[in-house]
C-alpha cells in the first residue's frame, strides 16, 4: 500500500511540473514553377489585438527547403487570430518580376496545443494556401 502511495505522489508531482501544451506555428514556401522550396523568404508572424490591430510575434527567413519554424517561444502562441505575412518581392528580387509583392494569410488558432502548418504554393503571378499538417 505505501509503494502504491509513493508511486502515485511522484506521479503527480511529475505531471504538477510538466509543461503546458502550447500551439506550434509553421509554414513553408514552395515556389511551383521551380519544383523546390522557396528560400530565403522573410515571414512575420503577427496576432491579432482586442482592438484589432496587429501586434508583431516573430519573424523568421525561410530556410533552404523553404520552411520556417521558429516563431519565438510557443507558449506564447495562444489561441486567438494570427497572420503570416511572407515578403514575395525580396524573395523575387532580381530573378523575376511578381505581381504580389507581400502575401497574407490570416488564420485561426482555435487549439491551444494545437498544430498549425500553413504552406503557400508560390509563383510569379500566383499563390495558394492551406491549412497542412
Amino acid at each position: 500500500m505505501l509503494k502504491k502511495l509513493l508511486a502515485s505522489a511522484a506521479i503527480a508531482s511529475i505531471l504538477a511540473v510538466a509543461p503546458a501544451q502550447a500551439a506550434e506555428i509553421s509554414t513553408h514556401v514552395l515556389n511551383i514553377s521551380q519544383g523546390k522550396g522557396g528560400a530565403d523568404v522573410p515571414v512575420t508572424l503577427s496576432k491579432q489585438a482586442s482592438d484589432g490591430s496587429w501586434q508583431t510575434v516573430a519573424s523568421s527567413l525561410t530556410q533552404s527547403n523553404g520552411r520556417a519554424e521558429d516563431f519565438g517561444n510557443p507558449e506564447n502562441l495562444t489561441p486567438g487570430v494570427y497572420l503570416l505575412s511572407f515578403d514575395v518581392a525580396q524573395y523575387y528580387a532580381g530573378k523575376s518580376d511578381t505581381f504580389f509583392p507581400v502575401i497574407t494569410v490570416v488564420f485561426n488558432v482555435t487549439e491551444q496545443d494545437g498544430h498549425y502548418h500553413v504552406p503557400v504554393l508560390l509563383s510569379a503571378y500566383g499563390y495558394s494556401t492551406y491549412r497542412g499538417n
